[in-house]
């Protein structure tokens, strides 16, 4: 043959069919040329490269965080106060003293029996009536000893006291009377049997006792024992105003109660309901609960004040025992099934979170498994599948019934028992996906270590596994260096094929509550929406997306698993 017509047809080889072209390509780089030519490969590549960019790379450059909760002031008509007429009597007692509960408590029960006096705590104190509910409250302090000389009686003063004009004659008509108080000289004492004589006792102001409500600006000190006692004494007098503490106030009143102004302006509100705020740490200032008390004196169900510039509307509603004040207030509310919107492209989920960042989030996590528990299948079986394909006989007798039982094992209804037992140890959600991997991988690798097997058994009467036994290789070289790669292009296929499967695994799990539990996020507990109808018809952007996203991934996993398949099969057209 013509040299120049060799070198000729030599340079015109430029196809990638032609023979001599191909001969110089290396066994990776045909199977790469067979990938890039199959186009559903080409997809599934784009679709897992899209995958792996969204989920590893969005969740970095997104401002939002995977469990971060997103909040909004939102008009709410809500319960602000409850106002209820008080049947609770509030102490007052004087500078310098205290009243115990146990003492309080006397007084109630004196009080309900109508009783004069009461013990407590060791003390004998007197109640005197002031008014209605209005009441005070006196030590007794040993006064005098009265004793009967001839059927007259005898009055002995104790500690400096002075007897007053008409004592002996007073006390006699209440001991006749089976009274325990008595009045003389404009005060009044009280009196016990010791013996043969009568201890007589004074009383020592102690405590104010009322049942009228004295509500005071936020923040103010408590009022004192003459404010309470001139005040009431005041109202029950018909009196326009009274002094405290050197200062003059006046009463607006109304019925059952007064707004009482000092200097100052408005300083309390009197009356005979209790109100309590409804939201923690609310202030409610003195003009509120003055309007409340007006409305509920008028009869009335609205009314309206001036608050920061603003008109508020308050409205009133009799329910049993009590009436319920609402307005209209800017509610802190978690921002939950918020629509698409500029800063959440794809809206918020039920637990107020942005579902496109729990989607990037889900998916690292979703993918993350799947890869995992293949590597995990994959080091089992092609140990396992090595050394049984190998050594044959017994061992492999032994491997494959291993093998079996693992087949026979209900996966599903183990991963429900082992999920209620991780619920039931509480464990951490982080070191729970560790557990669903390691489960998933030990389950799953009896399909890989039968490929490896069977391929190995096959393999190993070949020429170059002689070549490799003369040679005195060890046993481990043999299987590992020599075997196994040649079973790689298998290995590569079942790989990306088992990703998808794997990837559905763990979002039915996780759709059942046994995979990925909240807060973290995969795509397949963002799905369990569609347990509700009502949001699976309403709010589609919870769970739609994350579907499409396992759609779409396990569809390019499948594509380049096709196409990993037909690039290594050796059959194909070159």
């Amino acid at each position: 043959m013509d040299p120049n017509q060799e070198n000729q047809h030599m340079s015109a080889s430029v196809a990638l069919d032609d023979e001599q072209r191909i001969r110089v390509l290396s066994p990776g780089m045909l199977v790469f040329k067979r990938f890039v030519r199959n186009k559903l490969a080409i997809t599934g590549a784009v679709i897992v490269i899209f995958m792996f960019a969204f989920s590893f790379i969005g969740g970095l450059v997104n401002p939002h965080g995977q469990t971060e909760v997103f909040r909004h002031y939102q008009p709410f008509v809500k319960e602000y106060a409850a106002a209820a007429f008080t049947d609770q009597y509030r102490f007052t007692p004087v500078p310098g003293r205290t009243l115990s509960q146990n003492t309080q408590n006397a007084f109630n029960v004196a009080a309900a029996r109508n009783a004069e006096s009461f013990s407590a705590d060791g003390e004998t104190f007197m109640i005197e009536v002031m008014g209605e509910d209005f009441y005070l409250i006196e030590e007794l302090v040993p006064f005098a000893k009265v004793t009967s000389v001839r059927g007259q009686l005898v009055a002995s003063p104790l500690d400096g006291h002075t007897i007053p004009d008409g004592f002996t004659s007073a006390i006699d008509s209440a001991i006749k009377a089976g009274r325990e108080l008595f009045e003389a000289g404009g005060d009044k004492y009280a009196y016990i049997i010791d013996g043969r004589e009568y201890a007589v006792f004074t009383g020592t102001p102690v405590c104010v006792v009322v049942k009228k409500v004295f509500d005071l600006p936020p923040d103010s000190p408590a009022l004192s024992y003459h404010f309470v006692m001139n005040a009431m004494l005041a109202f029950q007098g018909g009196d326009p105003s009274f002094e405290a503490e050197g200062q003059t106030y006046t009463f607006d009143r109304n019925d059952g109660g007064a707004e009482i102004y000092g200097q100052d302006g408005l300083v309390a509100v009197m009356s005979p309901l209790a109100i309590k705020e409804y939201q923690p740490g609310e202030v409610m200032t003195l003009e509120f609960k003055a309007a409340v008390a007006e409305a509920i004196a008028e009869g009335t169900r609205y009314f309206e004040l001036i608050e920061d510039g603003e008109v508020v509307e308050y409205t009133l509603e009799d329910q049993p025992n009590q009436w319920v004040i609402r307005k209209e207030m800017d509610t802190y509310l978690i921002k939950t099934y918020g629509p698409p919107s500029l800063e959440h492209w794809l809206g918020t989920d039920a637990n107020g979170m942005d579902v496109l960042t729990r989607l990037m989030y889900g998916g690292r996590i979703s993918i993350t498994i799947g890869f995992v528990v293949v590597l995990i299948e994959m080091f089992i079986g092609i140990i396992l599948g090595g050394i049984a394909g190998y050594f044959g006989k017994w061992v492999d007798n032994l491997i494959m019934r291993i093998v079996d039982i693992f087949n026979c094992i209900p996966t599903f209804p183990l991963y429900i028992i082992l999920g209620a037992s991780l619920d039931q140890f509480g464990v951490d959600p982080t070191l729970r996906i560790y557990y669903l991997m390691l489960i998933i991988g030990l389950l799953g690798w009896p399909g890989i270590a039968r490929m490896v097997r069977g391929q190995i058994l096959s393999l190993r009467e070949q020429e170059f596994m002689v070549a490799a036994e003369a040679t005195g290789l060890r046993v481990p070289r043999r299987i590992f260096r020599h075997l196994i790669p040649n079973v790689i292009p298998q290995l590569i296929v079942i790989s990306t094929m088992t990703l998808g499967g794997i990837i559905i695994t763990e979002a039915t799990l996780s759709f059942l509550g046994l995979g990925v539990r909240y807060p973290l996020a995969s795509w397949g507990n963002m799905v369990t929406n569609v347990n509700d109808p009502y949001i699976m018809i309403t709010y589609l952007n919870t769970w739609v997306p994350a579907g499409m996203l396992i759609l779409i991934t396990v569809l390019g996993f499948n594509f380049i698993g096709d196409g990993l398949r037909d690039a290594f099969d050796p059959k194909m057209k070159r």
